[in-house]
C-alpha cells in the first residue's frame, strides 16, 4: 500500500469520527500496550542488534517511560477530554461559555534513532490518546528496532488508523509534500528546518524537539561525590547519545581537581578502557558519528579515556580538560561519550558564555546555594533541567519537555502532550430569552458610556 492511500484512508477514518469516542482512544492504548508486552523480547533483541544494549538499560530509558506514558493516558482521557467552562462575563449575559476538546486528525510522527522506541512511540501514543490517526516514520539509522515497529504495528492495527511507513530521506520527503493536521519530529536541528519549512507549505502546525549544548554548571559548595556519580550516568548513558545529556562541564576553578578525581573515580566502578561492550554502555550508532565523534577527542586535553574502536564503533566514555568555548568540542552538539570540563573564575562570566549561545535543550546546576541557583534558573534560558541531577526531569510526565529557541518549538509527556494533539475549540453559547440593545444602532452615548463600564 502506498503513501499516498495510506495518506487518504487516515483521513477518510478520521471524519468518520471514530477516533473522538474516548471508550476507542482507551481500547486503542489497551490493545498497544498488549502487543508491546506480549513482543517485549523482539524489542529487547532488536535494539541490541542496533546498539548492544542490555534489556535493563532499555527498559529504563524506552519501554518504562512508554508504560508509564499509556497507564497515564487510559486514566486521564475521560478528564482531559471533557468540556471545560469558563466565566463568560456581563457584556454576553445570560451566555454561557466553554472550551471544546477536540483531536487535531491525521497526524505526522518522526521518530529519532537514539532512542528508537520511547522517541517514536510515546508521541505516537501520545497522538492516539488526543484521538488523532498517525503515520510514523522511525528513523532508518536504528534498522532492525525500525523493522520491528513496523512489524509489530502494521500487523496488529489497520493502516486507516495507525501505521508504520519505514524508509530514509526519500520517503520522508514524500511524506512531508502531504497536508498533515500536526507534524511531530524529534531530531537535529538541520533537519527540524527542513520540517518546518515543508510544514509552511500547508500551514501545519509542528512540534520540533532538537538539542543543543546543554551545560553543567558545578560550583564549589556542591557535594562532589554525588554529583560526580549522578553527572557520569547521565552523561554517559547511552554512550551519551542523549538529547539532554550534560554536554559540557563548568567548574569552578576551585575544585576542578576533585571533580575531575571525583568523576574518574566514578566511571573506574562501571566502565573499562578496552573493546569489552558492558551491559551498561553501547555502541555509537553508525560509522559516520564514530568519525565524527573521535575526531572531537583531542589527545592533548584527553585526562580520561579516549580509547576506541573503529570496526566495533565503540568509544569509551572520555573526559577533556582545559577547553575552551573556541575548541572544536565546543562548536556543535556532541552527542556522544565525550565530556569537556571547562573552568571558570567567576560564575558571571561563565553565565555571560553560556547565554551568548543558541538557547539549550537542558541546563543543569549543582550547589547548595539557594540564591546562585535562583540566579541561574532566572538567568537563562533553556528548556527544562535539573538541580543536583541530570536528564531524570525527563522521568516525570507532569513536567512537560521541549526546548526553546533553536533548542525545540512546543513540548509534551502527559498532559503537555495531549494539548499539543488537540485543539481547544471555544464556544459562546446564547440563549433567545433575552438581548439587550447596548450594541445595536442608533448609537449613543449613554450606550458608549455603558460599553466602557462593561469592559474597563
Amino acid at each position: 500500500m502506498t503513501i499516498q492511500n495510506i495518506h487518504t484512508l487516515q483521513k477518510a477514518f478520521f471524519n468518520s469520527n471514530a477516533t473522538k469516542d474516548v471508550n476507542f482512544r482507551i481500547a486503542q492504548l489497551q490493545k498497544f500496550k498488549r502487543v508491546l508486552k506480549e513482543n517485549e523480547d523482539l524489542l529487547y533483541q532488536a535494539i541490541y542488534q542496533d546498539f548492544g544494549k542490555s534489556e535493563f538499560e532499555t527498559y529504563i530509558s524506552e519501554l518504562s517511560l512508554l508504560y508509564h506514558e499509556i497507564n497515564g493516558f487510559i486514566k486521564k482521557i475521560p478528564k482531559w477530554s471533557k468540556a471545560r467552562k469558563v466565566a463568560t462575563g456581563l457584556a454576553n449575559f445570560p451566555a454561557r461559555s466553554y472550551q471544546l476538546v477536540e483531536p487535531l486528525g491525521n497526524t505526522l510522527v518522526i521518530g529519532a534513532w537514539n532512542y528508537p522506541f520511547q522517541l517514536s512511540l510515546v508521541p505516537a501514543i501520545t497522538s492516539l490518546a488526543a484521538g488523532n490517526t498517525v503515520i510514523l516514520k522511525p528513523s532508518e539509522l536504528p534498522a532492525r528496532t525500525s523493522e520491528v515497529m513496523a512489524q509489530i504495528i502494521n500487523e496488529n492495527f489497520p493502516s486507516e488508523y495507525f501505521h508504520v511507513a519505514e524508509g530514509g530521506v526519500k520517503e520522508t520527503s514524500e511524506l512531508l509534500e502531504y497536508r498533515f493536521d500536526k507534524i511531530f519530529f524529534t531530531g537535529s536541528i538541520p533537519v527540524g528546518k527542513i520540517i518546518y519549512q515543508a510544514a509552511a507549505k500547508h500551514l501545519t502546525p509542528v512540534t520540533l524537539e532538537l538539542g543543543g549544548k546543554s551545560p553543567t554548571f558545578v560550583l564549589a559548595d556542591c557535594d562532589l561525590k554525588l554529583t560526580a556519580k549522578r553527572i557520569a550516568w547521565a552523561k554517559f548513558l547511552n554512550a551519551g547519545q542523549t538529547c539532554v545529556a550534560p554536554d559540557y562541564i563548568l567548574v569552578d576553578r576551585a575544585i576542578e581537581s576533585p571533580f575531575l578525581e571525583a568523576l574518574t573515580n566514578e566511571l573506574d566502578k562501571y566502565h573499562s578502557n578496552d573493546d569489552s561492550l558492558d551491559d551498561n554502555y553501547l555502541k555509537i550508532i553508525t560509522t559516520a558519528h564514530f568519525d565524527r565523534l573521535t575526531k572531537l577527542i583531542d589527545p592533548k586535553k584527553t585526562v580520561y579515556g579516549g580509547y576506541s574502536n573503529r570496526e566495533k564503533r565503540l568509544i569509551k566514555p572520555t573526559i577533556l580538560k582545559d577547553v575552551t568555548f573556541d575548541d572544536e568540542v565546543m562548536k556543535d552538539e556532541i552527542f556522544g561519550p565525550i565530556l569537556p570540563v571547562l573552568s571558570f573564575d567567576h560564575l558571571n562570566e561563565a553565565v555571560q558564555e553560556v547565554k551568548a549561545r543558541p538557547k539549550p535543550l537542558a541546563c543543569y546546576i549543582y550547589s547548595k546555594n539557594r540564591k546562585l541557583i535562583r540566579q541561574l534558573l532566572k538567568e537563562i534560558s533553556f528548556g527544562g533541567g535539573a538541580v543536583n541531577d541530570s536528564v531524570m526531569h525527563l522521568s516525570n510526565s507532569k513536567l512537560p519537555f521541549g526546548g526553546v529557541g533553536s533548542s525545540g518549538i512546543g513540548s509534551y509527556h502527559g498532559k503537555a502532550g495531549f494539548d499539543a494533539f488537540s485543539h481547544r475549540k471555544s464556544i459562546l453559547d446564547k440563549p433567545f430569552w433575552f438581548e439587550p440593545n447596548i450594541k445595536y444602532p442608533p448609537y449613543t452615548d449613554t450606550k458608549l458610556k455603558l460599553i466602557k463600564w462593561l469592559f474597563e
